[in-house]
């Protein structure tokens, strides 16, 4: 203070529009938002969703749609998950090999329609494909095992690159499974097709959602606590990380969102590298449910919970409100 008045006033650049704008130290695009869609059987089919309001399964004729939806409002990237048919699962999960598999036939239709306009990313993990919903392969007493559910993953990543996918991401947190399919990427000259890790993936209560999306949530025995990190855990997280690109990431994830965007921050810092998050279904319908009861205005609340993504340093989010975000955004 200097006399009576303060010689610093913080709130002087607030005081208008054009100020605040000039002002703002993070800025969100659409650019910066990758759509989750589900893909399911059938031809001019929509499936709603009913725990994910607003979200809905598509044939992949339907998913051509979203993908040039995408395009029209600057979505850079749509990532892929298949809602595989019952009689299609099994416990080896081999339906995810099938090259004429319903994520293959989607992503083949979306290249085929956008080409290089529109980037498309890939889900690699056996629950989709599994009768009993874990994401690897178990033994005789429940437990996933990781080394010969790695070698399954390997071939799902080169099903997807053959087909054309630009982007794996593996979500299934076997260890060592980055370094066995950049190895097999680069065996079959697939330089160019990045791997974007779920490097810090944890077991969380946000799932659920996604799991009737897929529909894996009724399948499940047991839990996933044996390979998804522990919520209690920042340092372990760094040390996936640091695993993961040592192994050939290109990127890696934080999942979920907005509870861990502390190891956002954590991982940006440690290693100044491409940091994404995905802002999973249970985050997404949490913020439906506000809405819908009058507690907060829906719009507001998306453009407010994606900024804190870009905010604490990621490059990217996956939301299931990136076409609604893009929108508002002006996309």
């Amino acid at each position: 203070m200097t006399g009576l008045y303060p010689a610093t006033r913080l709130r002087r650049t607030r005081a208008t529009a054009w100020s605040r704008a000039l002002h703002r130290e993070t800025v969100l695009t659409p650019r910066d938002l990758i759509w989750p869609l589900f893909v399911t059987e059938g031809s001019g089919v929509e499936e709603p969703i009913g725990s994910l309001p607003g979200v809905s399964r598509w044939s992949v004729d339907l998913i051509v749609a979203r993908a040039k939806e995408a395009m029209a409002l600057g979505i850079p990237v749509v990532a892929l998950f298949p809602n595989t048919q019952p009689e299609r699962r099994s416990d080896d999960g081999k339906e995810a090999l099938n090259p004429d598999n319903l994520m293959c036939r989607a992503i083949k239709a979306i290249k085929q329609a956008c080409g290089d306009d529109l980037g498309v990313l890939t889900d690699v993990a056996l629950d989709p494909y599994t009768s009993h919903g874990q994401d690897g392969l178990i033994d005789a007493g429940g437990y996933v095992v990781n080394d010969a559910t790695v070698e399954v993953l390997v071939g799902q990543s080169l099903n997807q690159a053959r087909a054309g996918a630009d982007v794996i991401a593996p979500s299934d947190m076997m260890d060592g499974r980055i370094g066995a399919i950049r190895e097999a990427l680069e065996g079959e000259d697939f330089v160019n097709v990045q791997i974007m890790s779920y490097a810090a993936k944890y077991a969380s209560a946000f799932y659920g959602p996604f799991r009737d999306a897929v529909g894996s949530r009724g399948l499940l025995k047991g839990d996933k606590k044996t390979y998804q990190m522990d919520p209690a855990n920042a340092e372990e997280a760094l040390r996936e990380v640091e695993l993961d690109l040592a192994e050939g990431a290109d990127s890696v994830m934080v999942k979920p969102g907005l509870p861990y965007l502390d190891i956002v921050r954590r991982v940006k810092d440690a290693f100044e590298v491409p940091v994404f998050a995905y802002q999973v279904s249970g985050e997404y319908a949490m913020i439906e449910a506000a809405a819908a009861a009058g507690a907060g205005d829906r719009d507001a609340l998306v453009l407010e919970t994606l900024l804190a993504f870009k905010r604490a340093g990621c490059s990217g989010v996956l939301t299931y409100h990136a076409a609604h975000a893009a929108r508002l955004l002006g996309g």
